[in-house]
């Protein structure tokens, strides 16, 4: 009998996509493993595009809610499935009470808010060992006593061709197209000036590439600034695309310049050549899992902070990153066209 996994996985689009060379590793354990992930709805269209699931399970629970009885409920109707194995992914009691109250006889996460009741593998996170997001969840895949086993498998979210979405779009299909990624939902500190991104929109566009600005309802206002601060010639697509038509359209783009957000790691999931701008935060814990990647931050000694805006008022991390700075590290990108010469 195949061997059936449940993952309670987490609410975060980045750390989902983070996730997956951990769902790589049990299928390299487990030959002829089916994997359920229980989540949130906005992080299903990507969990969908991953091979390793078989059945993506939509969480009804907001951000701290416990609503007990639809929990004993949600448990009740996961028991059916018998599930061998439930891998939890988040750190918090709520989590870890689904797979507890469906009886799941093995149940792996680190300990954590009080559930070492809840797990009978409960790990004890050894950060200096794991330094990164990717590695503490993909160790879950092994015994405790195992090291970690590295490199961590690469990530591949699956894209539909985008032929249908570009036309949509209004997006001409003969220019290489630049995708520029202005947003952040974790707050502004990490957030690159939308005048930087106007301006490096204007030189890619000399440079022969269409420039969409891609990103979520909430980034729309962001994107128009930069819109408008470039002449329109930065298309403002914030909100126009769903998840997964991001995906695709991160998928067909030949450059991606992105704040460190969920859609950094959706573009390094599809692999396309990706800089990624980090601030507040820091590329040590939540780097971009590509080879097509690379990162570009200013090391201040006040950086990285983790604060969701500049504690000494300055954002000097994002302000001293200039266009200037990020145009030429474009030519540096693994991946990058190269019939296409940048000049500063």
């Amino acid at each position: 009998m195949a061997y059936k996994l449940l993952v309670v996985g987490p609410s975060w689009i980045g750390d989902t996509i983070l996730a997956q060379p951990l769902l790589r590793r049990m299928h390299e354990r487990h030959a002829g493993l089916s994997v359920d992930v229980l989540a949130p709805a906005w992080t299903l269209p990507l969990l969908c595009r991953m091979p390793e699931v078989a059945q993506v399970i939509a969480s009804p629970f907001g951000h701290g809610e416990l609503k007990l009885s639809a929990r004993v409920a949600l448990a009740r109707t996961l028991r059916e499935h018998r599930y061998d194995q439930a891998l939890v992914l988040p750190n918090s009691f709520k989590s870890a009470l689904i797979p507890w109250l469906a009886r799941i006889p093995l149940r792996t996460g680190y300990v954590g808010e009080f559930r070492y009741p809840l797990l009978n593998d409960a790990r004890k996170l050894d950060e200096r060992a794991l330094p990164t997001m990717a590695e503490r969840y993909a160790a879950l895949a092994q015994p405790a006593s195992e090291p970690l086993a590295r490199p961590l498998p690469a990530l591949r979210l699956n894209a539909e061709p985008p032929a249908a979405l570009l036309q949509r779009l209004q997006l001409g299909a003969s220019a290489p197209l630049a995708c520029l990624c202005p947003g952040a939902e974790y707050g502004p500190a990490k957030r690159w000036p939308p005048p930087y991104f106007a301006e490096l929109a204007k030189r890619l566009a000399r440079d022969g590439y269409t420039v969409a600005i891609v990103g979520s309802r909430s980034d729309h206002a962001i994107g128009a600034q930069i819109e408008q601060a470039s002449g329109n010639i930065a298309r403002n697509l914030c909100g126009q695309t769903t998840l997964d038509e991001a995906s695709d359209l991160l998928a067909a783009a030949k450059l991606c310049v992105s704040n460190d957000s969920g859609l950094m790691h959706v573009a390094a999931a599809v692999g396309t050549p990706l800089l990624a701008l980090y601030g507040s935060s820091s590329p040590r814990f939540t780097p971009p899992l590509s080879d097509n990647a690379l990162v570009l931050k200013l090391d201040l000694p006040c950086s990285p902070c983790y604060k969701r805006e500049c504690p000494l008022q300055h954002f000097n991390c994002m302000m001293h990153l200039t266009s200037d700075h990020v145009y030429a590290a474009i030519a540096r990108l693994p991946g990058a066209p190269a019939s296409l010469r940048l000049d500063a």
